[in-house]
């Protein structure tokens, strides 16, 4: 019998992380799974994702079509499966939608399969798992396989909030004692959010990468508020699962996506999706999860977790962004948050004095979502202006601003080229838009029994999330893609001129201007109007109820 001939994937060396020592060579009886994505059947035209069309008019790819004609070939898998057997490594699943295998083993098993040394690595307060070769595999194979996740399994992904106490800056301090943080209804109150519609017959994914939430928070949070408690399940990914622990962990992220578009659309279903870890496996395989979950069916999905473009593999972007245009296709909306930490997109500890956008929001199929600080004066927004809380001389993740920049990955899709400083930088603008994101001017949060504001991009996009939600109910259709539109007319929202998100000495960043900037994209969102784009009545009342704090108990 002929062995295959065996070659090097190019582009699947992996490179150690910034300021991370090496361990020694990790355990050959280390047990672990990993999933292999292969290739589409045949991509995904422009015109399935309808991006200019208006949302009652399109017609949706349905999932059987989706998974029949975009997903992978049975013989594919079929290939990546045989070739799993043949050293030694068992089958766990596969999934033709998903365009997934996944495959448990030893790491001895693997570094034979992929003629590798996987090695193991300390990073910070962390550890993980990585090769410094290329993988290589039969030829065949080679052409099939899109990329290959859990090899490495180093961190990738972070949670995008901010808390009060914690933020640095020249006004930080005085409000922290007298300001309780506002609802997710109360913000869409003045972002003139449709009234009269609660969400009913929408369901909300939500990505979340660790952390949990307890159902006694949420009736007490929205009790408080005289709100119905949004009905909210869990779905596992990778061994995940919804394990609370303290507000100091990502529970806080957790409850903030939760509480915030649970606000603004009670009605709505809430499912969120638990992935055990931040690493590029577990965080592909929460979105291909989410957007093929026939079950629950959502039509928006929120996600508040990213880290720096730089530092994701290319493997990856790809994978991650053909599972959001599969979203497209399919007619969901995905809201992805821009970073916390200005153009650096890196904390103060790890920054390379470079700029950098956050993935995966870069995704030119996500609507990147940025952050704003509001100014509320007679109830109403008196002033608007970037989120920048800025302290690049600090050493943690104390201050906060909004991200944003330009891609590195990605080319300036379609709906930008009309923006002359995009269009020259021919690459991916970030945000697109955005919305109050600053703690000292953000969200009430309650986890884990404790209550305290909260703010950061990570509620800014369960914020959109929730708008979206009520604009589908309202046409009775799914919105979908929206970038085009939104950009198609940008007096759908308010613009932002103030500020910047600059960090460090000499600064590195961008700064507003009129219409699109690299801070705050096209703006926050004027509620009704957005409604109105995509094609909803103007007879909608506006202003949305803004219900207020009944009986808070912080502790």
């Amino acid at each position: 019998m002929t062995t295959p001939a065996v070659v090097p994937v190019p582009g699947t060396a992996r490179r150690p992380a910034r300021g991370a020592t090496r361990r020694g060579a990790t355990r050959g009886d280390e047990e672990f799974e990993i999933t292999v994505r292969v290739r589409r059947r045949q991509a995904i035209p422009a015109s399935a994702i309808q991006a200019t069309v208006l949302p009652r008019s399109r017609k949706y790819l349905t999932r059987s079509a989706l998974a029949s004609s975009h997903g992978a070939d049975p013989a594919d898998i079929a290939t990546v499966e045989q070739f799993a057997r043949a050293h030694g490594l068992t089958v766990t699943g596969s999934d033709i939608a998903r365009r997934s295998v996944m495959l448990s083993g030893t790491a001895s098993a693997f570094n034979k399969a992929f003629a590798i040394t996987l090695e193991d690595w300390t990073h910070g307060a962390g550890s993980y798992r990585s090769h410094a070769e290329p993988l290589s595999m039969p030829t065949a194979m080679s052409s099939i396989v899109e990329g290959v996740f859990g090899l490495d399994n180093r961190p990738f992904a972070k949670p995008h909030f901010r808390r009060l106490r914690a933020t640095v800056g020249a006004h930080a301090g005085a409000v922290a004692a007298a300001f309780d943080g506002y609802s997710g209804a109360q913000v869409g109150a003045y972002y003139n959010f449709p009234r009269d519609l609660d969400g009913t017959g929408q369901t909300i994914g939500i990505i979340e990468l660790g952390g949990g939430y307890r159902p006694a928070d949420l009736t007490a949070y929205f009790d408080q508020f005289g709100l119905p408690v949004p009905a909210v399940t869990s779905v596992p990914v990778d061994g995940g699962r919804n394990s609370p622990t303290t507000f100091d962990s990502a529970d806080a992220e957790v409850l903030l996506d939760i509480e915030v578009s649970g606000a603004v659309a009670p009605k709505a279903k809430i499912v969120v999706y638990f992935a055990p870890d931040g690493s590029e496996r577990s965080f592909l395989d929460a979105i291909t999860t989410a957007v093929h979950d026939a079950t629950n069916d959502p039509s928006i999905i929120s996600i508040s977790w990213g880290g720096p473009e730089s530092t994701a593999s290319a493997a990856f972007q790809t994978s991650f962004d053909e599972a959001l245009q599969s979203a497209a296709a399919l007619g969901i909306t995905v809201t992805i948050a821009s970073g916390d930490d200005g153009a650096a997109d890196q904390g103060p500890n790890e920054w390379d004095h470079l700029a950098h956008v956050d993935f995966p929001a870069s995704s030119p199929h996500a609507l990147g979502c940025g952050g704003t600080r509001l100014t509320i004066a007679n109830g109403a927004i008196a002033d608007e202006a970037v989120w920048n809380e800025n302290s690049a001389d600090t050493t943690d993740d104390s201050f906060g601003a909004s991200g944003g920049g330009f891609s590195i990955s990605f080319p300036t899709p379609d709906y930008q080229k009309s923006i002359p400083v995009v269009a020259s930088s021919r690459m991916r603008g970030v945000p697109d838009v955005s919305g109050d994101a600053d703690p000292s001017t953000g969200y009430d949060v309650r986890a884990d029994g404790q209550q305290e504001p909260v703010g950061g991009t990570s509620a800014v996009a369960p914020l959109w999330a929730g708008l979206i939600a009520l604009v589908n109910q309202s046409l009775g259709a799914k919105s979908g893609f929206i970038n085009a539109l939104l950009y198609a007319n940008p007096t759908a929202l308010r613009d932002i001129t103030t500020g910047n998100n600059k960090v460090g000495t000499p600064p590195v960043g961008f700064s507003a201007a009129t219409g699109w900037d690299a801070c705050t994209g096209l703006g926050s969102p004027d509620g009704q109007k957005i409604l109105q784009v995509l094609g909803g009545s103007a007879a909608v009342a506006s202003g949305a109820q803004m219900p207020t704090r009944r009986d808070t108990v912080h502790s």
